[in-house]
């Protein structure tokens, strides 16, 4: 599901991947419902692209949000609560405790929070990834 969610630098919110076009996509505002294109000049990143540094290895944001949905019970969080860096980086140590402290910053972190409290109001809370396809599964399908 995350896949067909994405961010368009410079217009606040999320967005649903409708279809695709000559030179741009068709998107529709996750909190209002509205339809509007996005063109080729705008940068458009899926959240299912989207990974956390940590110390060993980036980690997908379908996880984090997955952690979040489970600690929090499906509900949505109060960023308010979170009034400084060292607060914020509390609250993402508990969700993600490797997390690279020099390389995420706490804006990141409001993001994720925003982006996880929109998802979640809006019901959309698949926060699993596609399985990705190997060469062996397919070879084994085909000799059966």
């Amino acid at each position: 599901m995350l896949k067909e969610i994405l961010s368009i630098s410079g217009r606040p919110g999320l967005y649903k991947l409708i279809s695709y076009g000559k030179n741009m996509v068709v998107v529709e505002s996750v909190v209002e419902g509205k339809r509007m294109p996005a063109g080729a000049r705008d940068k458009i990143i899926s959240l299912g692209d989207i990974a956390i540094y940590t110390d060993s290895e980036e980690t997908p944001l379908a996880n984090v949000f997955q952690t979040m949905y489970n600690k929090y019970e499906g509900k949505a969080i109060e960023v308010k609560a979170y009034k400084n860096n060292d607060a914020l980086f509390d609250f993402f140590e508990d969700i993600l405790p490797s997390f690279d402290r020099e390389r995420v910053y706490p804006s990141d972190v409001k993001k994720i929070i925003s982006w996880y409290n929109t998802l979640v109001n809006a019901g959309l809370t698949d926060f699993s990834l596609p399985e990705p396809k190997s060469e062996e599964k397919e070879e084994t399908n085909k000799s059966e």
